[in-house]
């Protein structure tokens, strides 16, 4: 999926977030956003799916203006297109970890014996085989992360966006959660843009953008 942003605002009342914002992601492309804490990343991300408005701009995916969507047709268009891995996990508690992994596909209405398989294919790519029926409170914080990013991924989206998804893990788990996002991107040919505060996740991205209140610009991948 090719995204483009052009001269995106959003504000808090009198308050701007973020001004003049605009950016393409390419198809495949692996794009990570830094920035000081409160200048809006994460508003930024929830921008591009869709989950949040703007003010000002315009947000492009593949040829379609999401802006111009109402909310049933945005809505439609995020389940198909757009996966999001959140730094909290966003699991349901009262779900195995294999209907949390189905959930994109009972919401696009997929059932039957190709989309089970593929969803035990997926908990094999994260290194959870095994594991689909137990509940996430028998999962470690890494575990978890994994089952978050194996149900973005389910329905093969072509956007993946990921929300700080090494945020709350130790620095080994955290390296091994990279691997399986970056892995499983690529295999698919999803563009993937990752807001991130670590140092060591934006050293692999393709390209390193750097998001203030006027604006954004491309900084140097780190060391």
């Amino acid at each position: 999926m090719t995204l483009c942003i052009t001269d995106l605002g959003k504000h808090y009342g009198e308050s701007p977030v973020f001004e003049h914002v605009s950016l393409d992601v390419g198809s495949g492309e692996f794009v990570a956003i830094v920035g000081e804490s409160g200048v809006g990343k994460s508003t930024l991300l929830n921008c591009m799916a869709g989950l949040d408005h703007w003010d000002a701009g315009t947000v492009v995916c593949d040829g379609i203006d999401i802006g111009a969507l109402d909310a049933e047709a945005r809505a439609r268009w995020r389940r198909a297109h757009v996966g999001f891995v959140f730094q909290a996990f966003h699991v349901l508690p009262h779900l195995d970890v294999a209907q949390n992994v189905a959930l994109p596909l009972m919401l696009l209405h997929r059932s039957g014996p190709e989309w089970d398989a593929r969803v035990a294919q997926m908990l094999d790519a994260v290194g959870l085989a095994g594991l689909g029926e137990r509940l996430p409170q028998q999962l470690s914080g890494g575990q978890l992360q994994r089952v978050a990013i194996a149900r973005a991924l389910v329905h093969r989206p072509s956007l993946l966006l990921a929300d700080e998804p090494t945020g709350n893990l130790d620095p080994t788990t955290a390296a091994r959660v990279m691997d399986v996002l970056i892995a499983q991107t690529r295999e698919h040919g999803a563009s993937l843009v990752l807001v991130t505060h670590s140092e060591a996740a934006a050293a692999r991205a393709d390209r390193v953008l750097h998001l203030s209140a006027d604006g954004i610009r491309s900084a140097p991948l780190p060391a």
